[in-house]
């Protein structure tokens, strides 16, 4: 499961690891948009901040203050937003659609991380699937596979 969720932060913000600047505003993007599916539901759950900050830290090597930093400047661009528009349009900017796909994914593994998906967070990632670009159709595979990871998370720790 965690691997699957590596891999889409892989394709969604590209890189080469540890070396690369640890914020950019491709991350910041990424990191302030899964903090506004994190909160769409009135809750934030331990499991939905594991699912983000495990991905960029096992992704981009980022430990401790350098984790934190990026995080953070995630954190205060997302309290700042007015709306989705500011984030996706740098996403769609600087992101092919194969990419925007796997960061849908990323949101859906990160709505399911809590077991529970609520109707304002279905709103919310169609919403940001609608501003990338990524296709209906597109988004509802992105949810299905999403909610088979979820079971299978739940049936290994069970």
């Amino acid at each position: 499961m965690f691997e699957t969720i590596v891999s889409f932060l892989q394709e969604i913000v590209g890189g080469t690891g540890p070396a690369d600047e640890e914020v950019t505003e491709v991350r910041v993007a990424a990191v302030a948009l899964c903090n506004q599916v994190m909160a769409a539901d009135g809750k934030v759950t331990p499991e939905e901040r594991a699912i983000v900050a495990d991905v960029f830290r096992t992704r981009f090597g980022l430990e401790g203050a350098r984790l934190n930093a990026l995080l953070e400047a995630g954190d205060r661009a997302e309290k700042n937003a007015v709306d989705f528009f500011q984030f996706t349009t740098v996403l769609k900017r600087e992101l092919p659609i194969e990419r925007r796909n796997a960061f849908v994914g990323l949101l859906w593994d990160i709505v399911y991380a809590d077991g529970e998906k609520s109707e304002v967070e279905d709103h919310v990632i169609w919403r940001i699937a609608d501003l990338l670009g990524v296709e209906g159709r597109e988004r509802v595979e992105q949810r299905i596979a999403a909610e088979r990871r979820a079971r299978e998370r739940r049936t290994l720790n069970s």
